[in-house]
């Protein structure tokens, strides 16, 4: 498969490929840089068993759109592989946090008239369903519970990670959800999906960059939860943030409801290790 795309490469961009080296990091692609002859370098990841290249290419596009932070630009992408511009690595300066919270919060001002998005794509591997009746994508909680927790619910059922207290959890969740997050209600917002230490990056000028999205149009509180899942940023990150677009106020208390969707993710990817986290965010609100 890499010959073809080696070809296919060399043929929509005119020029020959010279070199390719591994770039480690991804688990679910492999990933290449790769040195024309032209003197021009691109990045390659290839090899999902899922059609998520395509969805990535979208997303990207969708936050580019929107410039508020800098993403490579998409050169080619189908569904076995996508062509990216290749990001000059450079170190973060003492200001870098308080530029990428204040960037990703402009991000958030992009707005849409309906949660969701209009293709479903993929979180990690996992389908991530954006695509909703007119009731869900008009109501952000219902969206939430069906479109992100329940589905990722049900998949853990299918997988066998589902017991008993689990499902008792979901079910009471269900008739409280709206106590939760109730009042924190706001217009959708364009959102990364998927933002951790490991999506973003530091261009050659000192300027954060945005990779690997799940992109969809919801709550911000969402995707500044993900950024705490493994520890968080630093807190000039969240202070430049909340000085550019202030969060409502109850966000830290509905914080870990938002982490659930990522938590359960992980169980669903990854296995039985990440249970017991989903259950004590679970039960913590109930």
């Amino acid at each position: 498969m890499t010959n073809k795309i080696y070809d296919r490469i060399e043929e929509w961009t005119k020029d020959q490929i010279v070199k390719s080296s591994a770039v480690g990091g991804g688990c679910i692609s492999n990933a290449e840089k790769l040195m024309m002859k032209s003197g021009r370098s691109f990045f390659l990841k290839s090899g999902s068993n899922v059609k998520l290249y395509p969805c990535e290419a979208n997303g990207l596009r969708e936050l580019q759109k929107a410039s508020a932070i800098r993403v490579p630009e998409v050169i080619l992408a189908n569904e076995n592989f996508i062509l990216l511009e290749n990001i000059v690595s450079g170190i973060p300066g003492p200001d870098f946090f308080n530029t990428f919270g204040k960037q990703f919060a402009r991000l958030h001002h992009i707005n849409n008239q309906r949660f969701g998005y209009y293709e479903d794509n993929f979180i990690g591997s996992s389908p991530q369903i954006n695509i909703s009746s007119n009731q869900d994508s008009e109501n952000w909680i219902k969206f939430f519970m069906n479109n992100r927790l329940l589905f990722q619910f049900y998949l853990a059922e299918k997988k066998g990670y589902a017991t008993d207290k689990l499902r008792k959890g979901f079910h009471l969740l269900e008739n409280k959800i709206e106590v939760i997050l109730g009042g924190s209600e706001e217009r959708p917002s364009l959102l990364h999906g998927d933002l951790w230490s490991g999506n973003y990056l530091c261009d050659e000028s000192g300027n954060p960059v945005l990779i690997d999205p799940a992109v969809y149009y919801g709550h911000r509180e969402a995707d500044l939860a993900m950024t705490r899942l493994f520890g968080g940023f630093p807190p000039e990150f969240y202070s430049a943030y909340n000085e550019e677009y202030p969060l409502n106020e109850g966000a830290p208390f509905r914080q870990n409801l938002y982490m659930l969707y990522h938590v359960m993710n992980h169980l669903n990817l990854f296995g039985i290790g990440y249970y017991p986290q989903a259950e004590k965010l679970l039960w913590d609100y109930l």
